[in-house]
């Protein structure tokens, strides 16, 4: 059972006990893994047409981030013309502060008071993870003993938001009001005043009044109609009425996820996203058609990778029955076959103990928990950026409503990466404060330790006030 399955779905199958089970799900590791060099021959084609060359999707980054930083405001108003074919203006780049409230206005009723909930479960889940300054205790060294008095040593851990924070939300196929909350909120949270917002100049982003109507409910007037790399420079370096930010958070397509990589250093990113993707490990109390539309719901993303891993091998053909059944009726039916079919995978394993160490290799996205007992199987994995327990709790809680960010580790990143969070915006300085009494105390093994790496001025910085 390797390789792709019959029938009407070119889904991959897999058996784990084969010996081809490795190449197979090696080539899915690296599907899903972020590469800045593939791109499609309508995109090079794309690319030759801009540029006059058929450069990579690396070296197109390269080309706009330099520009951009070398020209400024220009060389954003260029690239927004050639890669949207919108010409903007120093009036039209920045939403006015009217259009918010027109788009406020217009919103339906229903709409503003789901986000005004939704907006409320986050703030409460990141207010609850917030971590807050720390003052350790006078340490016991520094209390008095025969040979020495008294002294004082002060240790703290601060936390300050940081100061300006880019959000960059997409716009290009459909328009995502829901990542404008999943990163604003918890950066209000963590006490970020300013937030400047990036989006396409597309019907479905800076001109979308269900995104705009979302901005001002939150606050949030600085919102710049520009997408794609030239936005994400714009953020990192600044230019004329864009001032630089200190970290850029938000999904986008490759290009983006680029960018964020190029102007790294320059600015703190939250991470190098790529596709979508849900590793679903299931046992025989799970229903077919509901692993199958948790499959077709990150899948939809197009592209997005939806893998199920079970240890009950009637589950496959059911899985596949329903998956067949679900795309033929949904809009995005057709998108969301394309990506099960180049990146979708359903795995058979010996048993629960063997899907729960391929979960880990994949280490996806969203690692959703189909079993009798997911509490118990939750025990044996590690590497996922979001987990999603019981039958009941599809990722589309997670995406939309439940209070984590939805911003998460992809491509096997969650091996050592981590989701969104209020945390995330804030700044960490640890204090040290030292009487010369509490210093004569801890001389010794400065100077030690100072010697055995030739620094001398350490140890002659210490002898200084202790002479």
């Amino acid at each position: 059972m390797s390789g792709p399955a019959p029938g009407g779905l070119n889904i991959t199958t897999i058996d784990a006990r084969h010996d081809d089970a490795v190449r197979l799900i090696d080539d899915l590791r690296r599907k899903l893994s972020p590469n800045g060099n593939i791109v499609s021959e309508s995109g090079r084609q794309r690319t030759v047409e801009l540029f006059g060359e058929p450069l990579t999707p690396q070296q197109v980054v390269e080309r706009v981030c330099g520009d951009v930083r070398a020209l400024g405001l220009a060389a954003v108003f260029d690239y927004t013309a050639r890669f949207d074919g919108k010409q903007l203006t120093r009036d039209t780049l920045r939403v006015s502060r009217r259009e918010l409230d027109a788009a406020h206005a217009q919103a339906a009723p229903a709409y503003l008071a789901t986000l005004r909930r939704i907006i409320e479960r986050i703030a409460r889940f990141q207010q609850a993870i917030l971590v807050h300054d720390v003052r350790l205790p006078q340490p016991a060294a520094a209390l008095a003993d025969a040979v020495q008095p008294a002294g004082h040593i002060e240790l703290r851990q601060r936390y300050l938001p940081l100061r300006r924070v880019g959000i960059c939300i997409p716009g290009g196929a459909a328009a995502y009001p829901s990542s404008l909350l999943m990163t604003a909120v918890p950066a209000r949270v963590a006490g970020v005043r300013e937030i400047a917002v990036v989006v396409p100049p597309t019907p479905y982003g800076g001109y979308n009044v269900d995104l705009l109507a979302a901005c001002r409910e939150l606050q949030i007037d600085e919102v710049y109609r520009v997408g794609g790399a030239q936005a994400i420079a714009a953020l990192a370096y600044g230019v004329e009425g864009i001032a630089p930010v200190d970290k850029i958070v938000g999904p986008g397509n490759l290009f983006v996820a680029l960018a964020k990589r190029q102007v790294y250093g320059t600015v703190d990113i939250d991470s190098i996203a790529g596709p979508s993707e849900v590793v679903i490990l299931a046992d025989e109390t799970a229903r077919a058609d509901y692993v199958a539309s948790d499959l077709i719901s990150q899948a939809e993303h197009s592209p997005g990778a939806g893998i199920l891993i079970t240890w009950h091998a009637p589950l496959i053909a059911q899985v596949q029955a329903a998956l067949a059944e679900q795309l033929a009726r949904l809009e995005r039916g057709m998108l969301a076959r394309t990506s099960l079919e180049q990146y979708g995978a359903l795995i058979y394993t010996p048993d629960a103990a063997a899907a729960a160490r391929l979960s880990d290799l994949l280490a996806p996205e969203h690692l959703h928990i189909s079993t009798a007992a997911p509490e118990i199987l939750l025990s044996q994995v590690q590497n996922a950026g979001a987990i999603f327990l019981g039958h009941c709790t599809p990722v589309a809680v997670g995406d939309y409503s439940a209070g984590p960010s939805h911003v998460l580790p992809t491509g096997g990143t969650a091996r050592f990466a981590n989701g969104l969070c209020a945390n995330d915006f804030l700044k960490r300085s640890s204090i040290i404060a030292f009487d010369r009494a509490s210093l004569a105390r801890q001389a010794d093994d400065i100077r030690l330790m100072a010697a055995k790496e030739g620094l001398t001025a350490h140890a002659a910085s210490v002898d200084i006030r202790l002479a």
